[in-house]
């Protein structure tokens, strides 16, 4: 069995990416920043008459939104790349340490979608027989 406790109690050494990307989600992820970015926009809608809603002053609002848009969905991905093979690590440890566990299902996600698509019936049909079954028990 192989020891991976050097490697969760050594945060730290996480890439100088993955560390602002976690900070970035982390702060967007606060109501604070939902207020603030309301504020921007209504200071920008309510500057509008000064500006006589000229083009400038559209494409202020335009092209910062969509540069902040872009750079955030690399955010948001990477978070939910780190999060999702956490999570698949977590659920392969229960797997392993369950008895009469298939481990044959360790690495489901590495499989093509019609091949997650036919296990995912099978599976189906066999909690409608155990629905069935608990039905014809009571």
């Amino acid at each position: 069995m192989t020891d991976y406790s050097h490697l969760v109690t050594q945060n730290n050494k996480c890439s100088p990416f993955t560390r602002m990307a976690q900070a970035i989600s982390s702060w967007t992820g606060k109501p604070i920043t939902f207020f603030a970015a309301v504020g921007i926009i209504l200071i920008w809608a309510i500057s509008g008459p000064f500006f006589g809603f000229n083009d400038t002053w559209q494409l202020v609002i335009n092209t910062s939104t969509t540069i902040i848009t872009f750079l955030m969905v690399f955010i948001i991905q990477n978070s939910q790349n780190r999060d999702t093979a956490a999570m698949q690590i977590k659920l392969d440890e229960l797997i392993i340490r369950l008895k009469g566990a298939r481990e044959e299902l360790l690495d489901l996600e590495e499989l093509d979608e019609g091949d997650l698509t036919q296990i995912r019936k099978d599976f189906a049909a066999r909690a409608q027989k155990a629905r069935d079954k608990a039905d014809r028990e009571e």
